[in-house]
């Protein structure tokens, strides 16, 4: 019981990743000062905890996120890496990794292109790797000082290797999708900002005669106290009607906090 209180209470320190990049949450604001803006974050957990000395629980995880944007007035170049592990005892519980690359051309206009390219592994569902290539018309749609709605509509071509969980070996697939979302960011007033983002990536697999429906999206609510304090609630879900091997379909996170501003 000690072990898996102390599992559960540490997975929940770790991000929770759907299968589609939330690239919305990684654009940086402008800032007319600089061509090259990078924000990087990262942590390590190294303990050992036991309540029997014949059952330690050595526990060793460390994560990191690197966004950056690069930018001279009229395109943009966009770089995400994120990767979590966590290892407890022998046992790998989460090994996560994610390199994103994208191209924003005539940034500033309200209605413009993207290409990107992406890698990504999440050993923890299965996933070794993915490879992703696509674009993107996105669309701002409202742009005002209280609220932002984007419409993005593109394409892209995946190609995916699961590992079966019942021992059946790999799976590799690999086919085009169409690949759409809708952004809204609203401040309703000065105390509270909500932040909405939704995708939907559709695409016919020929090996079961059938499209595969994914959907993804994040919902932050954000309330301002005081100048220093506020309250933050997000929650993120990811779901496949038909996912490539049997795993959970429908995967969720729901974080509240406080945050303090110094």
């Amino acid at each position: 019981m000690n072990r898996i209180l102390v599992i559960a209470l540490f997975l929940t320190s770790f991000s929770t990743h759907a299968q589609i990049l939330n690239i919305e949450r990684y654009r940086l604001e402008k800032d007319t000062t600089k061509n090259l803006m990078i924000k990087a974050t990262a942590g390590l957990n190294l303990f050992n905890r036991s309540a029997a000395a014949d059952a330690p629980v050595n526990l060793f995880g460390y994560n990191w996120d690197i966004n950056s944007m690069y930018h001279t007035g009229k395109h943009a170049l966009i770089f995400v890496s994120n990767f979590d592990y966590l290892r407890i005892n022998e046992n790998d519980f989460l090994n996560f990794g994610l390199v994103h690359g994208r191209a924003v051309y005539n940034r500033e206009r309200s209605q413009n292109f993207e290409t990107y390219v992406q890698y990504s592994f999440d050993n923890f569902r299965g996933l070794a790797p993915r490879w992703i290539i696509g674009g993107t018309y996105r669309n701002k749609l409202v742009k005002s000082e209280k609220i932002t709605l984007v419409l993005g509509i593109g394409a892209l071509y995946e190609n995916e290797t699961w590992e079966d969980p019942y021992g059946e070996g790999f799976v590799q697939v690999s086919f085009f999708k169409s690949a759409n979302y809708a952004s809204l960011r609203w401040t309703i007033n000065e105390f509270v900002d909500l932040n909405l983002v939704n995708y939907y990536q559709v695409g016919y697999d020929r090996d079961i005669r059938a499209f595969r429906n994914r959907i993804s999206g994040t919902a932050n609510l954000n309330t301002k106290i005081t100048d220093r304090f506020s309250f933050k609630n997000s929650f993120e879900y990811s779901y496949e009607d038909k996912p490539i091997v049997p795993i959970t379909p429908f995967i969720f996170a729901i974080r509240t906090g406080i945050s303090f501003d110094f």
